[in-house]
């Protein structure tokens, strides 16, 4: 089965192409500020700005794979995650979806995007009524991930449900390498529908990025302010073994008693990683999903815990600066 909850999730660069420049100053006055948006109205513009896009995309999938490839050589992959947070401060500039308009002078849209065939985001084509027979036969074969006819009725909120899906599906390429460090216990508790429903809320409401992991249990999340929290998970059928990993770490009688029957969690794994001073922190655990399969708990980690600051999200957009039309 496939996992339909995203095992690393970031925000990403939102292109747009089209010569209509009301359009384009419209779609960056009503597009959610949270995102990153470029807009172009030429295809010479874009095709520079797309130029070397797989290249990038290429590199930083490869500090991934670095990642994953030291931890199967024993490095403990919460604080390298972290580290990568730090010192990767392009990575939201790679561009996560384009959306072309068919029409445009000395060229249509599809054909934009056929040079784009190496590159790994998802691609929207926004046609007339005329051409939606050859965006039909685009999708059908794969060259786009979605059409959307120009003529629909609110256009707009179309435009935006088609990106908040595309945004927050999951990535071949980085779930591929990522599903390697889940054992098939885990994989399959996060094929549970209401799990995999319960934690993409959490991870939505709470995080503009996250990465799953399986040594520890658990999703790392960073929100809009590079604050970093650890939601730990745990099967419920593993609480009398974490009960005894409790009681082997010095928390005591009540703490492992408390564990045992499901009601605190204890971030053992994520004090030794990240070698964090003091006792061993403890939090409240919730049920994740309605099935009763699974336990969380939220741990926030403070600036101090982390191997290096984090450049918060929200910095990041500001210099970016306002939204204007790039090659107008």
């Amino acid at each position: 089965m496939v996992l339909k909850l995203p095992l690393y999730h970031r925000s990403g660069s939102l292109l747009f192409l089209d010569d209509d420049l009301d359009y384009l100053e419209m779609l960056g006055m009503v597009l959610p500020s949270h995102l990153q948006v470029e807009l172009y109205c030429r295809p010479s513009g874009f095709g520079e700005r797309m130029r070397d896009e797989p290249a990038r995309w290429e590199a930083d999938a490869g500090m991934h794979l670095q990642m994953i490839e030291r931890w199967r050589r024993g490095q403990a992959l919460i604080p390298q995650v972290l580290r990568y947070w730090a010192a990767s401060t392009a990575r939201y500039q790679l561009a996560q979806v384009c959306v072309v308009d068919y029409a445009m002078p000395g060229t249509d849209g599809l054909k934009v995007l056929t040079t784009l065939l190496d590159w790994p985001g998802a691609r929207v084509l926004l046609t007339g009524q005329a051409d939606e027979q050859v965006a039909i036969q685009a999708f059908n074969s794969g060259l786009i991930d979605q059409f959307i006819t120009k003529q629909t009725a609110d256009i707009t909120g179309r435009l935006l449900t088609a990106l908040a899906k595309l945004i927050h599906a999951p990535h071949p390429r980085l779930n591929t390498l990522w599903r390697a460090v889940l054992n098939p216990s885990q994989q399959s508790l996060l094929q549970v529908p209401s799990i995999a429903t319960a934690l993409k809320a959490y991870a939505l409401k709470n995080w503009i990025e996250y990465v799953v992991l399986g040594e520890p249990f658990g999703l790392l999340g960073l929100d809009v302010s590079g604050r970093c929290e650890w939601l730990q998970l745990e099967p419920t059928n593993g609480l009398p073994d974490l009960a005894e990993l409790a009681t082997s770490a010095g928390l005591g009688f009540d703490v492992a008693r408390a564990v045992d029957e499901g009601r605190l969690l204890p971030a053992v794994e994520l004090h030794q990683q990240l070698g964090l001073h003091g006792a061993i922190r403890t939090a409240p655990s919730f049920d994740v999903g309605d099935d009763g399969l699974l336990k969380a708990a939220s741990f926030k980690l403070a600036e101090a815990d982390l191997p290096q600051s984090i450049y918060p999200y929200h910095n990041f957009l500001d210099v970016q600066g306002a939204r204007k039309i790039q090659d107008a």
